[in-house]
């Protein structure tokens, strides 16, 4: 049986990730909150079985973006807007109107992407070196690193057919 008390701060510690996944996988407040309780079952689940093979942040995010693509998959769901609400903003430091409006505009393109490039994203946008989204996602570096190009070119070209 996993230790309460550890895992409580685990999940106290790393709630970002989860939150930024629940946000990208989701369009309201209460399916990101169901998306939520979802990760973490699954966190405590499994918690017995991590091995220190990776970093703590690496594993929690493969739960998390495997809970929120088998969530996907189960509804089947066609993910066209999200909605960049007063929680996301809440959980953002405080930037200025410009820069919040920028980052609305890039979630709402990262939000037309198909599940797997949303993952892709999201972790770089982490900031996420390619060997640790290859991890993540069990896709070489080399295919994250093309994949993300793609991604990029694809993202490019939309900002510019709006502008």
């Amino acid at each position: 049986m996993p230790n309460k008390e550890e895992f409580i701060k685990l999940i106290k510690r790393y709630e970002g990730i989860i939150f930024k996944i629940t946000t990208i996988y989701t369009d309201s407040r209460e399916d990101q909150q169901d998306l939520y309780q979802d990760i973490v079952y699954q966190l405590w689940k499994s918690f017995d079985n991590f091995r220190n093979e990776s970093k703590i942040s690496t594993w929690m995010y493969r739960v998390a973006l495997n809970t929120a693509l088998t969530r996907v998959k189960q509804k089947k769901r066609q993910w066209n807007t999200v909605a960049i609400n007063e929680l996301v903003l809440e959980q953002t430091e405080q930037y200025d109107a410009i820069f919040e409006e920028r980052l609305r505009q890039l979630y709402t393109y990262i939000h037309q992407l198909n599940v797997m490039e949303k993952g892709l994203m999201l972790l770089l946008l982490e900031g996420k070196k390619y060997e640790e989204i290859a991890k993540i996602t069990g896709l070489t570096p080399t295919n994250v690193g093309t994949r993300i190009s793609r991604i990029k070119q694809k993202l490019t070209s939309e900002i510019r057919k709006k502008q």
